[in-house]
């Protein structure tokens, strides 16, 4: 993924993120959206000393992050942009015909901005779910209301998603060595923070943000009339530390080798005893699944041993407490304004969004095809549809050329990469088929009953997959999300409509800086099918090793030399960004950056055009700018802890890598960035 990733706290637990806002949010202005595209070079900054300064550094000196915001930049004007029409669409459904699907969105939207109604409500719309808790009599009872509860909110490989609220997470894709039948995954799952670190982590300051977390909570249960309060948060945290103690961390989360685990229905009990699993299964609707995928066997061992062993009620108050947490922002406003001030200790926001801004960031997780058919029939022509499907024919003739190049690659393995590439599907703009929408009741105004129902639609949604022929066309992603990704199990990349925006693409703009821009993301999203977990899956989405043992060493050997490069930036004095961890992101933005390098000299000499170091500089700047972007110190902690890419201003520094780099920028030794040609990593 090309994904710069500001989440909120809510939006990680909850993946249809049903948050509140309490005040008006200021969004990015027209002025502030041109300026952000803009040049915005810095002269007083050698490139070689640090080329993010060099081509960003007058618009970072200016940038100006909203309180709402964890952070300004390209992506989040992109974003804007993106938000502004989706709600031009809403507008527009609302006037649709009642019942109708197009009427679905603004239904959604209406029922979902009105506080007024919601606050009336009170907490009748989740009382009867606490009820249904307070019921659970014995373990058995609590292993199916855990099943019951279970939801699709997980993507390990295509979205790397891999945190949610409940105790497991689900998602259904191809099977790793089955890639024509679908299959469920089960991963680890249970925490309210972000990832195990902050529940392992003894800093003062993770200290401090647990306990703000604990105050949270408690005050949660006192909002909900729940008895002794502070004694139940108490009990919640110590639960989640536990369940945090058995989680995978991050990179094991991303070796293929740990999380192949193919367990059968008879395995579940001895394999993680405790959790009733036969109660689980049927009350999640899997029961008849033959085959399952366990991405953290450890934790789910783990976590099921806490089912047997910890008290029944210190499970209620924890199921308790997330029943209301995850349902927020379709309840009374007065919880949002409890949750606030840990979502500032995380993100360091000091203030909310917008309630439209949350508003249709729901509506477009509900019905997000159902939008993006209407957005893809104003903001994407088939001109720029037609100009982008060149540019990826362009980098996958590109990619290619450099694969046959490589003087290390056998025979056997050259044949095996050449022959996935040559298989890759590719999706611009918007998916072949929409999804149909037909099923999903929304009302206008029953925002609680619309959030159930979109998430359990979601599931079934998943679940009707199986024993279906596998769709390797099917989006991962919305048209309108400003993002784009690789799909190994597929074979495919999708590259959605709202990401080929300017300055991402410009029609009018030069191949140099066409190619830097999205050109390199094209790249990129390619390149991560030869990834370290990319490279795992052959031309069929099939995890199988195609690699010759000496291949196989040499392309680790020079992940290894990359990792330690990503090892050696180091933002905070006490917190350096993991180079193993973000090592597949990395490997794509270095081969996606060479082979847009060299499709752009290709596109040019097509045109009878000669590259030269004019051209050479728009290319890496263009490049540099499609990073532009600044965090608050908060979100950048979070995201070096918990996210498989790093900051944006140590990915603008892999062009240190590339020859013609030095050249168009005359870097010399003794400069910050500088490497030997020796130490250039070059792996594609």
């Amino acid at each position: 993924m090309r994904s710069q990733h500001r989440l909120s706290i809510i939006a990680a637990a909850c993946w249809l993120a049903w948050t509140a806002a309490p005040v008006q949010a200021r969004d990015m202005t027209p002025e502030q959206i041109r300026a952000v595209k803009a040049d915005a070079t810095d002269a007083t900054v050698v490139p070689g000393n640090d080329f993010n300064r060099y081509a960003n550094g007058v618009w970072m000196k200016q940038a100006v992050i909203e309180p709402s915001k964890a952070g300004t930049g390209v992506f989040d004007a992109l974003a804007e942009e993106s938000d502004q029409a989706v709600k031009k669409i809403i507008q527009k459904s609302m006037l649709a015909q009642a019942g109708t699907a197009e009427r679905k969105p603004g239904d959604f939207f209406t029922a979902y901005a009105d506080v007024k109604t919601i606050n009336q409500l009170g907490m009748a719309p989740v009382q009867p779910q606490l009820a249904e808790i307070t019921a659970l009599k014995d373990k058995q009872a609590l292993a199916a209301y855990l099943g019951k509860y279970l939801r699709a909110d997980v993507d390990p490989i295509n979205a790397t998603q891999m945190h949610t609220t409940h105790l497991f997470g689900l998602w259904v894709s191809q099977g790793l060595h089955k890639p024509d039948q679908y299959q469920p995954y089960l991963l680890q799952g249970g925490l309210g923070l972000p990832d195990r670190e902050y529940y392992v982590t003894n800093s003062a300051d993770m200290k401090k943000l647990r306990q703000t977390y604990q105050q949270y909570i408690a005050g949660v249960f006192r909002y909900a009339g729940i008895a002794d309060a502070d004694k139940a948060a108490a009990r919640v945290l110590a639960l989640e530390m536990q369940i945090a103690r058995g989680h995978a961390k991050r990179e094991e989360s991303s070796d293929m080798k740990k999380v192949d685990n193919s367990w059968r229905g008879a395995d579940f009990a001895p394999k993680a005893p405790g959790l009733d699993w036969q109660a689980f299964m049927q009350a999640a609707g899997l029961d008849q699944q033959p085959e399952w995928i366990i991405w953290h066997p450890g934790a789910l061992k783990h976590s099921a041993g806490l089912v047997a062993s910890v008290p029944l009620e210190s499970w209620q108050d924890y199921l308790r407490f997330h029943a209301i947490h995850h349902r927020m922002m379709v309840l009374p406003q007065a919880l949002f304004d409890l949750y606030f001030p840990l979502e500032k200790a995380l993100s360091g926001v000091s203030q909310p969004e917008s309630r439209e801004k949350y508003a249709i960031g729901a509506t477009n997780d509900a019905l997000g095809e159902e939008i993006g058919k209407l957005y893809v029939a104003e903001h994407f022509s088939p001109q720029a549809k037609q100009k982008i499907r060149q540019m990826v024919d362009d980098l996958l003739q590109a990619f290619a050329g450099r694969v046959e190049r490589l003087s290390w690659m056998s025979a056997a393995t050259r044949s095996e990469a050449l022959a996935k590439l040559k298989n890759t599907y590719v999706g611009v703009g918007y998916p072949d088929q929409w999804r149909d929408y037909s099923a999903l009741d929304v009302k206008a105004d029953d925002a609680y009953g619309n959030a159930v129902r979109a998430e359990r639609w979601q599931y079934q949604y998943a679940l009707s997959k199986f024993g279906k022929p596998v769709d390797r066309t099917e989006w991962c992603m919305n048209p309108q999300l400003v993002n784009a990704v690789n799909m190994p199990l597929q074979n495919a990349v999708n590259f959605p409509a709202a990401f080929l925006q300017t300055p991402n693409f410009d029609p009018e703009a030069s191949d140099a800086v066409n190619y830097g821009a999205i050109g390199a993301t094209i790249g990129h999203e390619i390149s991560h099918s030869f990834d370290n977990t990319g490279a795992m899956f052959d031309a069929k989405g099939a995890l199988r090793n195609w690699w010759t043992a000496a291949d196989l060493a040499h392309f680790r050997q020079a992940g290894k030399a990359l990792a330690r490069q990503f090892d050696g930036y180091k933002p905070f004095p006490d917190l350096a960004v993991k180079g193993q961890q973000t090592l597949g992101e990395n490997i794509a933005d270095l081969a996606g950056l060479q082979a847009a390098f060299d499709a752009y000299r290709m596109a040019m000499q097509r045109k009878g055009q000669t590259p030269d170091a004019q051209s050479d500089r728009a290319f890496f700047l263009s490049y540099a700018k499609s990073f532009r972007g600044v965090i608050r110190d908060e979100t950048l902690r979070k995201i070096i802890l918990t996210n498989e890419h790093a900051p944006e201003q140590f990915r603008v520094q892999t062009v240190r890598n590339l020859d013609a780099w030095y050249d168009a920028f005359d870097v010399k030794p003794g400069q910050s960035l500088y490497l030997t040609p020796a130490q250039r990593v070059r792996i594609w």
